[in-house]
């Protein structure tokens, strides 16, 4: 099959690789028909990293089954699917108790299979795999990835009706904190230094932007929350900007408020200055969320979808760019150069 290949330099090549195959008749078979380009991809654009040269990339897909094992009920050959890529080993206590998102080897098992994105096909267990309405195009059920972090995100919070919240990155993650906070009860102000992002926020429903390069993000949320701060503040732009945003988050936050951690870490130790006696006297939480898997007995992906295809969060405005497969240096270039090319979400079609 073709798939697009990590380079030396971090870049890809497009190459042929084996197809995948069924790994046990509980397994599913699909052809990808879209592919999205996330904050974390880009994290690893022109990244020197040796253990990943000639993979296959990419953790937000949808697709058409061809194939299914002799125990899959619940999908059939010509199902339009959204793929769920957070897969553990399932041995372990934390896969045993539905928090596979915890499995020590997460990145291990996914990207041997589900997590293999940017490639003609993808295979893996058929409890990953979700049937789509007919009216939710592949485009949009890229989408349901990202919303599914936010998802987790918004159950770890503990967000209640009339809360406000302060959501710092207006990239894809920090939209769909928006969305989900708002279908939640709350109001929300969205913070970010792009103002096409903010613009696309408050078309989304944003009760407040902020552009920190040019605004008070201290005074505007003391303004929005009648001095107090905000109840909970989603930290949604991580890398390389988290030094700065992880100290606005905590100053920002009301004092007995949480900041959660949305926004991802690069391996290794990060130095992080924070007003901590404020913190500890003020009794903020600091809650980081890693990816999603289950709330209660319903899984986050699922319970995306439904609300995608019941019109509560918006996906298909998010998408800004499209791009085929042949042209995924190009969609990285886009994807990153968002203060010029006014990207949010960056799809790849392998039709």
């Amino acid at each position: 099959m073709k798939a697009a290949l990590k380079t030396e330099n971090g870049e890809f090549e497009i190459g042929e690789a084996g197809t995948p195959e069924l790994q046990g008749p509980d397994w599913v078979l699909a052809k990808v028909k879209v592919a999205g380009i996330c904050g974390t991809d880009l994290r690893h654009w022109k990244k020197e990293e040796p253990e990943l040269v000639h993979k296959i990339m990419g953790h937000e897909l949808a697709g058409e089954v061809v194939e299914v094992g002799s125990k899959v009920t619940h999908v059939k050959v010509g199902d339009r699917v959204v793929i769920e890529t957070v897969l553990g080993d399932d041995r372990c206590d934390w896969c045993r108790v539905q928090q596979y998102n915890l499995c020590p080897h997460l990145y291990d098992v996914r990207m041997e299979t589900v997590s293999r994105a940017f490639a003609e096909y993808v295979a893996g267990p058929a409890k990953k795999f979700y049937r789509l309405p007919d009216h939710v195009s592949y485009e949009e059920a890229t989408l349901l990835d990202t919303f599914s972090v936010s998802l987790h995100a918004i159950q770890l919070s503990g967000l209640k009706l009339n809360d406000k919240v302060a959501v710092i990155g207006a990239g894809p993650i920090g939209l769909a904190q928006l969305q989900l906070a708002k279908a939640s009860g709350a109001d929300v102000v969205v913070m970010d230094v792009i103002d096409s992002t903010l613009t696309m926020a408050m078309e989304l429903g944003a009760d407040m932007v902020v552009n920190c390069s040019s605004g008070d993000p201290h005074q505007m949320v003391r303004e929005f929350t009648q001095g107090r701060g905000a109840d909970v503040v989603f930290e949604c732009a991580g890398g390389p900007a988290i030094p700065d945003t992880l100290p606005l988050a905590t100053a920002i936050s009301r004092i007995g408020g949480k900041v959660v951690v949305v926004g991802g870490f690069d391996k290794g130790k990060t130095s992080i200055a924070l007003e901590w006696q404020r913190v500890q006297m003020g009794e903020i939480q600091i809650i980081p969320s890693a990816s999603y898997s289950f709330w209660g007995i319903y899984p986050e992906m699922q319970i995306c979808l439904d609300l995608l295809a019941k019109g509560k969060i918006n996906a298909k405005k998010m998408i800004t760019h499209s791009f085929r497969l042949d042209e995924i240096n190009r969609a990285f270039e886009t994807a990153r150069d968002k203060a010029h090319t006014d990207a949010v979400f960056v799809a790849l079609t392998l039709e």
